[in-house]
């Protein structure tokens, strides 16, 4: 799995998370899925996340870095 395709499975469970936890938990949990939120909607007009930045710190590969490997 690429670094790219994780940051979406990830913003995908911290919405949901935070969702759940704002419904039966307190409503301060929404605030979690609006930084979601934001973040991606930042993403789309700068191209930085910093989820794939820490995941290419851990060693995780992305898209460019699997697409020079696999052209052979």
């Amino acid at each position: 799995m690429r670094a790219e395709d994780m940051v979406h499975v990830m913003a995908g469970f911290f919405i949901m998370g935070s969702l759940a936890l704002g419904v039966f938990h307190h409503p301060y949990w929404l605030f979690l899925t609006a930084f979601v939120g934001l973040n991606l909607f930042q993403y789309g007009f700068t191209r930085f996340c910093p989820m794939t930045v820490i995941l290419k710190k851990l060693g995780m590969r992305s898209s460019c870095d699997v697409s020079l490997t696999t052209s052979n």
